[in-house]
């Protein structure tokens, strides 16, 4: 079974040894030096320079439409012989939000609150970026219901880093 994995820089390598993962998103502050596994293709390595932010801020991107296609045309290539991963900094806003809006669009007839449901139970850290998840919305004609599932399920618990999860794709 195809399996979609989140995790911090820090737990990055053990995440990618662990899993045997053959592809990998990373969503970092662009210009952020970004060190890929050895067990990851250079062309199998999504890197989206994007601040954690939801409104614009001075030098800081704020997520556009063009890394949401960027992340969704990668995600509809993996083969899903592997898993692959999804990584930020902290692994708590923007990999939980690539992870979500991955999950969505690669099961298409899956409610959204019901994924959403199951990233909470999988992550209580878990808190999406708010942007990401409102283009993605748009892009995959989900007509706002990934916005409110996202809402409903609320912010996630504090944590500095949050701890490695996966979800399994039907």
């Amino acid at each position: 079974m195809p399996t979609l994995h989140a995790c911090s820089l820090a737990r990055l390598p053990e995440t990618v040894a662990a899993t045997g993962a053959s592809h990998l998103v990373t969503l970092f502050t662009a210009g952020t030096a970004v060190r890929r596994p050895p067990a990851i293709e250079a062309e199998r390595h999504l890197v989206l320079g994007v601040s954690d932010i939801s409104a614009p801020q001075a030098d800081h991107i704020l997520p556009a439409e063009a890394h949401v296609r960027a992340l969704l045309d990668f995600v509809r290539g993996w083969d899903r012989a592997r898993p692959l991963v999804i990584h930020c900094y902290a692994g708590i806003s923007r990999s939980t939000a690539a992870l979500y809006v991955a999950a969505c669009a690669l099961q298409p007839e899956q409610d959204e609150g019901a994924i959403a449901s199951e990233l909470r139970r999988a992550s209580p850290s878990a808190t999406p970026n708010r942007l990401l998840v409102e283009i993605a919305d748009g892009l995959l004609e989900r007509d706002g219901r990934m916005v409110v599932a996202i809402a409903g399920i609320g912010r996630g618990a504090e944590a500095y880093e949050g701890t490695p999860f996966h979800l399994a794709l039907a």
